[in-house]
């Protein structure tokens, strides 16, 4: 029987590679977003202030950011498979820590593995996807990649805060770990790089050094633009979801934490039908995604403004009308991708990417911290209310201010003839 190229069409094999992949993304956003849930209880438990727990946050998500482009190097280097398998023992290695500790220094310590091992899942991921899909599939595998990956905020909103209540914080977190390291397993089994290695290791032999993929992508305007696109759909959620979330309901709107749960769950499955719903407009509006993306992201700028212009504490249906909203439009974070996979060579892709994912996190890292800041500014005491949140939002409003200008910047650089000089498109 004729051996079918996954590259010209969907395969079983392909399927059960990517599926593998997927795992160890959805692991990756539990550990991601679990300290999100657990915001108040990390306050009791470090004893901390707003600004304090912040770091949590920020040092998590600007580690991430940070390693996005040596993981990038990484993988086009030695391959997906053995940088997934080892980012998925570090992250379980950090909530093991987190779990044990009641030190304020070793948590930070464990949130800096949790980011390191978080970072390699998702370039991981999308670097598969060309060598194992046809490149008119990859957009739609891209969402869905991001879409089900955001079962791990479901995970995270449900059954690690039930558990986290129950038996309390050592046990939850301990259980993420292992967990991880299960996943990693998994990952060590069933996921292969290419459908020839031998000839794909070949082919790595002849690429370009280190140096040669850093000046590729660091002077590709597309691939900031990328990252510009990034932060426009993954700003508002990383800000949200990560940290501020619970704190924004529970403390500024009165709900209680089963609550404010639903919203996070309800936000998980817009995001999961969010994704493959984009996935069409981005195959369709090729180099114009970045204006698509522009426009949806508006959408999203104008739905928070409306949210905190009132002076009054929003009620319950004004928060699940936002994660809805939320979750439709966080998807647009991978058009940028789309870019990349198609416009650059094949070689940087897995660089560029990671470029690319570095855009949301930043400027999250940013955000989260600043409205930590104006908390304690303007509640010495701790006592949040819905108008401390209102005032320590705008920084998350002028963040997307500054992210969509630079992307009309890289848009007319990329016009101008930068997108990737002497580039070939990604097989």
């Amino acid at each position: 029987m004729e051996r079918r190229d996954p590259r010209e069409q969907i395969t079983i094999k392909a399927l059960t590679v990517w599926l593998a992949a997927v795992a160890v993304y959805v692991v990756a956003i539990t550990g991601r977003t679990s300290f999100g849930v657990a915001g108040i209880d990390a306050i009791e438990r470090f004893e901390v202030d707003a600004s304090r727990v912040a770091v949590f946050t920020a040092v998590q998500i600007g580690v991430y950011a940070l390693v996005q482009i040596p993981v990038g190097l990484l993988i086009d280097k030695f391959g997906p498979r053995l940088i997934m398998v080892v980012g998925a023992l570090v992250m379980g290695l950090g909530q093991v820590l987190l779990g044990f500790t009641d030190s304020y220094p070793v948590a930070i310590l464990a949130r800096v593995l949790i980011g390191a091992g978080d970072a390699t899942a998702f370039v991981s991921a999308l670097r598969l996807l060309p060598s194992w899909f046809p490149m008119r599939s990859t957009p739609l595998f891209t969402q869905l990649t991001s879409a089900i990956g955001q079962l791990g905020q479901f995970i995270s909103a449900v059954p690690f805060l039930a558990l986290l209540h129950a038996e309390g914080w050592t046990v939850a977190f301990v259980s993420l770990g292992a967990v991880a390291a299960l996943i990693a397993i998994l990952a060590l089994v069933a996921i292969a790089d290419t459908p020839d290695p031998v000839e794909e290791a070949r082919e790595d032999s002849r690429g370009p050094s280190i140096r040669e993929i850093l000046s590729i992508v660091l002077r590709s305007p597309l691939c900031w633009e990328a990252f510009a696109i990034h932060g426009l759909g993954m700003m508002f959620m990383i800000t949200f979801t990560l940290l501020w979330g619970m704190p924004i309901m529970v403390q500024g709107m009165g709900l209680s934490p089963t609550q404010a749960g639903t919203v996070l769950t309800v936000y998980t499955f817009a995001t999961a039908l969010g994704g493959p719903f984009l996935a069409p407009i981005s195959a369709r509006a090729g180099k114009n995604r970045d204006l698509a993306a522009a426009a949806i992201s508006a959408v999203h700028f104008i739905t928070w403004a409306v949210f905190f212009a009132s002076t009054q504490p929003r009620g319950m249906a004004a928060a699940l009308i936002v994660a809805v909203i939320m979750g439709v439009c966080t998807p647009i974070s991978n058009f940028g991708f789309d870019n990349v996979r198609e416009r650059m060579p094949r070689s940087v892709v897995a660089s560029g990417t990671g470029l690319g994912n570095m855009g949301g996190f930043a400027a999250g890292m940013i955000a989260t911290q600043v409205i930590g800041l104006l908390l304690d500014a303007t509640a010495p005491d701790g006592n949040y209310t819905w108008g401390n949140f209102r005032i320590a939002w705008a920084a998350v409003l002028g963040m997307w201010v500054l992210l969509l200008a630079g992307m009309f910047y890289a848009r007319h650089l990329v016009g101008r003839g930068g997108a990737s000089e002497g580039a070939r498109p990604a097989r």
